[in-house]
């Protein structure tokens, strides 16, 4: 107890920034930013593109990776530190083995040779959210290596979601290591506030070969790897709270000669941002090189606001980290079911045992669903990746009742999601449940109530309106008028009032029956059987 009061009394200090990462630096390499410039995306003349990616994926577990401290986001500064969190002295680490099997089955998931012995090591650099000076890594030998991932790229410019391109991109090697503290900083008093409660939570890190050509390629894969994280648990990869980060290493040269300098772009917190700043990073050395200037190997973040790239300082060699090997942890040994000891049984890490366990990926259940529920390939590419599958297929089959898959799909990825956005929640906060929606979808393929309608009785229980769908539908008289006398009745009313597209319709301007309609839906309050109303219409039209 004297040691972690301690810890936090060390943590809670101000630490003045001396370091390269100085905020007065980064302030003056702002304020000498230019003016924000788009650049297309097609690289001009024979210049091409190289982007290898290094993801940082924060694993789901309730404790970090060597000690038993609990993690969790936005807990108060500084009270999830334990004494190894702090680096104090004589504390060792100890590894989470729920850790190292997240690690096995991700591995596994993307393909990769799983290393039946892998080695910890440190890598030394100085900031002020590193305690220890050094972070426990994975270097000389990770758990996985010589992996890789097949996407797709989509035309994300319509709604029909076409595959431009299948790409596939190899892997060169998945870590573990522990994460580092955050700095939050004071900009007035040129000083940093630290806050440990991030450093040692337990991350996969997963570096590519440099086979990526564009923005687009790299944005595509990154989303497929968020969706197998999420598939898998290992990981859930929301950015927007630092779950899942990307570095971009980028070059250019032209076609021929051989791969150009690379810029790293550090920490890029979303995928529509790994797109942008890969774009403007490779046009802005393609202005570089051919206005006879030279590509810096550094490290740069990408500032969204001005959408483009700044520099904050020269990018590190493999010496300056100063690898060495772990002296507190033995090598990390894996097992199959072939080589675990005698009596072992839930003992060890069985790699075996892991890939029983592994669920079906969004590659496997966009296909299923096509050839399952014969919906159209780009609402399978839309559940998948808005992680409705789940909901759909219980709007299909809620208590067996086998409802039409694609009005379901549409229904869920059109009406359902636009009353999410509209309030600006996510699915998990989505307050009407699958059953819900199948009793409205059910209530528009009987005819009782419109499709419109059925869209009024969904707002209404987003508003969180309680009362049963048909009482909703009795309060408002919603309930669609499908008798053809009362149907006959309300058109000739509305024949009588318009004589003038009765003419028109005598004249051979078909067209004026669909205004005709929308007279009969305004006295209806939009009630009116259409198929009914409009045979009745064209009857009544035809005998005039």
């Amino acid at each position: 107890a004297k040691m972690a009061a301690t810890a936090r009394k060390i943590c809670a200090v101000r630490v003045f920034l001396t370091s390269r990462r100085s905020v007065c630096t980064c302030n003056m390499l702002y304020a000498n930013a230019k003016a924000k410039k788009d650049y297309a995306r097609a690289l001009p003349g024979d210049w091409q593109g190289r982007v290898g990616l290094e993801i940082h994926a924060q694993i789901s577990s309730n404790s970090k990776l060597f000690s038993g401290s609990q993690v969790q986001f936005s807990a108060p500064p500084n009270t999830l530190v334990s004494p190894f969190d702090a680096s104090l002295p004589g504390t060792l680490p100890v590894l989470n083995r729920q850790c190292v099997e997240a690690g096995v089955l991700t591995a596994l998931a993307l393909n990769c040779h799983i290393n039946r012995r892998s080695l910890f090591d440190r890598k030394h650099y100085f900031y002020a959210d590193l305690p220890a000076g050094y972070q426990i890594t994975q270097q000389r030998l990770p758990l996985a290596v010589n992996g890789h991932l097949t996407f797709d790229v989509y035309d994300e410019r319509t709604s029909q979601r076409q595959v431009l391109k299948s790409c596939q991109v190899r892997l060169k090697q998945l870590q573990l290591e522990q994460d580092s503290g955050k700095s939050l900083h004071d900009q007035e008093n040129g000083e940093v506030l630290v806050d440990l409660n991030r450093a040692g939570v337990a991350l996969m890190e997963i570096v590519t070969e440099p086979d990526l050509v564009d923005g687009t390629e790299a944005a595509a894969m990154v989303k497929e790897l968020q969706l197998i994280l999420q598939a898998l648990g290992t990981c859930d990869g929301n950015m927007s709270e630092g779950s899942m980060r990307v570095d971009a290493n980028i070059s250019v040269n032209r076609r021929g000669e051989e791969m150009g300098t690379r810029a790293e772009v550090k920490n890029i917190g979303s995928i529509k941002f790994v797109q942008k700043a890969i774009e403007y990073e490779m046009q802005r050395q393609i202005e570089l090189l051919e206005g006879a200037g030279e590509v810096e190997e550094e490290t740069r973040y990408y500032d969204w606001k001005l959408g483009k790239t700044i520099s904050l300082r020269d990018k590190e060699q493999r010496h300056d980290y100063r690898y060495m090997p772990e002296p507190n942890l033995p090598p990390l040994i894996l097992y199959t079911y072939t080589s675990a000891p005698g009596g072992a049984g839930n003992t060890v890490v069985n790699i075996d045992r892991i890939r029983e366990q592994m669920p079906e990926l969004p590659a496997a259940t966009r296909h299923r669903l096509v050839q399952e529920y014969n919906i159209p390939f780009q609402h399978s590419v839309a559940l998948v990746g808005e992680g409705l599958v789940e909901y759909f297929e219980n709007v299909v089959d809620v208590k067996g009742k086998g409802r039409d898959p694609r009005s379901a799909a549409s229904w869920v990825l059109t009406d359902l999601l636009e009353q999410l956005h509209k309030r600006s929640l996510t699915f998990q906060e989505c307050p009407v449940t699958a059953s819900k929606l199948g009793e409205i979808v059910d209530l528009v393929t009987m005819g009782t109530v419109s499709t419109s309608t059925g869209k009024k009785i969904l707002s209404l229980l987003f508003d969180g309106d309680n009362r049963s769908l048909l009482q909703i539908i009795e309060d408002n008289q919603w309930a669609q008028i499908r008798d053809e006398e009362t149907l006959g009745r309300i058109c000739a009313e509305v024949l009588l009032r318009h004589p003038e597209l009765v003419e028109a319709y005598g004249k051979g301007n078909k067209k004026v029956v669909n205004r005709l309609m929308g007279e009969v839906q305004k006295v209806t309050n939009k009630c009116a059987d259409p198929s009914i109303t409009s045979r009745l219409l064209r009857e009544k039209l035809e005998g005039q």
